[in-house]
């Protein structure tokens, strides 16, 4: 049976106003969790807390013994003035390795290694003398998908991964994800897209006026699962 990693009890997003309440879930090794709602529904908030970046109002959040967040891999949404970042590729996947050098002076064999490791597989070894400003759009979420690969020891945390991309490029990004899932990363991704999610995630959260939480095959049997499917894609689409 697989391990939890992270445990998420009965918790509340939101400051002056809640966003969000009575979410519970858990995550284990090797799951790729989805989390899926209506915009404003809560589920960036909600990953940022899990992150460490936000504080929930109420609940709690565990991690098990044999991860911390120093070990989660996160790649938020980009901001336009991140997207014209004037770092080398190899500077940028190369930072997602801080966490592990500390207050070293220097990253090490190890880490140096990771990068490499990480920008082969991501397909991007031969962009790491290019300027990060210069990419395109899919090439920059590789180029940060590495870097959060670099961090990532057993889960990694991705905030609508695709957004902006095209048709093409928002699949090969879905196959990177998958790749990564099936070497054993755990994935908890918050997804706009319902068809992916669906068609890629061992788990489902959503997040509304009715929560649920649970396989991806009881989410499709589910009430919850069913209304909102119909509102973003036919039944054809999904079985595409």
């Amino acid at each position: 049976m697989a391990d939890t990693l992270i445990k998420c009890e009965d918790l509340t997003l939101g400051y002056d106003k809640i966003i969000a309440e009575n979410i519970s879930f858990e995550l284990k090794a090797g799951d790729y969790l989805c989390v899926v709602g209506a915009n404003g529904a809560g589920k960036s908030t909600l990953i940022k807390s899990v992150a460490g970046l936000r504080k929930v109002t109420k609940g709690n959040i565990i991690f098990s013994d044999g991860i911390t967040r120093k070990e989660i891999g996160f790649l938020p949404q980009q901001t336009e003035a991140q997207k014209d970042f004037p770092a080398s590729v190899w500077e940028i996947v190369l930072s997602g390795c801080q966490t592990r050098k500390g207050l070293r002076p220097f990253y090490n064999k190890a880490e140096r290694a990771s990068v490499r490791e990480n920008m082969e597989l991501m397909g991007i070894s031969e962009l790491a003398k290019r300027s990060y400003r210069s990419l395109s759009g899919g090439q920059q979420q590789r180029v940060l998908l590495a870097r959060a690969m670099c961090a990532a020891q057993k889960l990694i945390i991705l905030d609508e991964p695709v957004t902006g991309l095209d048709p093409v490029v928002t699949e090969q990004m879905y196959s990177l994800i998958e790749k990564l899932n099936k070497k054993g990363m755990a994935v908890l991704m918050v997804s706009h897209d319902i068809r992916a999610a669906v068609k890629y995630a061992s788990h489902i959260l959503h997040i509304g006026e009715t929560s649920f939480f649970g396989t991806t095959e009881e989410y499709l049997k589910s009430d919850t699962g069913r209304k909102f499917i119909e509102t973003g894609s036919s039944a054809a689409q999904l079985q595409a």
